[in-house]
């Protein structure tokens, strides 16, 4: 009886013309519809398609109302395994000069981003064109969107621990890779990372204490730092642990320049 209510009701929906997987008052996506495991291998490939180079990217897909304007702008956020885009939203009306690019590997996830992106344009004319989602694996593709010094902001936050010792190397956060976005951060922008795990925690501040061309954030700039708050209150992630009382563990680095 249950279950043929249920059919009933989408049927209705559909003879509507309503989309039930979208809250019908606001226009935007519901996020049960869209779940995804909370983990995709990094290492593996999946069949999406890649640009060539920074210069074969479609910004008219992704920002058509900011190409309009302006064709010259490029993207200079990355907040990299986005998630549900949670950051992404907090940040647009923030920064509505700089175009900020969501990456993500899980194909419903992504998918999701992307819906909740064009609902919150239509339900606020004018307002985050300049924010969009790409379904990628960037620990092997940063290079093919991002030119060198293009972006002066890239986010890692609440990425998989990978605890076993032999999985440490699709840690997204690593000597290697972070040779990578340093090569595509400007001279003064800004990495941030948070996680609720300790042990990672260690290993990211650890990984960029080392590295010759990232300096860590003094305690006063990161009080003035704005975009410092949002690590955790603008992300599902971050929401999850501090309604169960959990402790995160940032590293916040400055790309330097090298002699």
């Amino acid at each position: 009886m249950q279950l043929g209510k249920v059919k009933t009701r989408r049927n209705k929906e559909e003879i509507m013309g309503e989309n039930p997987t979208h809250n019908k008052k606001t226009g935007l996506p519901r996020k049960r519809f869209y779940r995804a495991r909370a983990h995709s291998n990094p290492l593996s490939d999946s069949h999406f398609p890649i640009p060539i180079s920074p210069e074969e990217v479609d910004y008219s897909l992704h920002y058509p109302e900011v190409v309009k304007v302006d064709p010259s702008k490029r993207i200079e956020f990355a907040d990299v395994g986005c998630g549900f885009g949670g950051l992404l939203i907090a940040l647009a009306p923030l920064f509505p000069d700089n175009l900020m690019i969501g990456m993500e590997l899980r194909d419903k996830v992504t998918e999701y981003v992307k819906e909740r992106i064009l609902g919150l344009r239509t339900t606020n004319p004018g307002q985050y064109q300049n924010i969009s989602v790409v379904r990628t694996n960037s620990m092997k593709y940063i290079p093919n969107y991002f030119g060198k010094g293009q972006l002066k902001k890239m986010f890692f936050l609440f990425p998989d621990p990978h605890f076993k010792e032999k999985n440490h190397r699709r840690r997204v956060i690593s000597p290697f890779l972070l040779d990578e976005y340093a090569y595509v951060l400007a001279v003064g922008g800004i990495i941030y990372t948070i996680t609720d795990v300790e042990e990672l925690g260690e290993w990211m501040k650890s990984c960029l204490d080392e590295h010759p061309m990232f300096e860590a954030l003094t305690t006063e700039e990161l009080e003035a730092d704005q975009v410092v708050k949002l690590l955790t209150a603008a992300t599902e992630e971050g929401q999850k642990v501090a309604r169960n009382g959990g402790q995160t563990f940032r590293a916040v680095f400055r790309r330097i320049a090298t002699h």
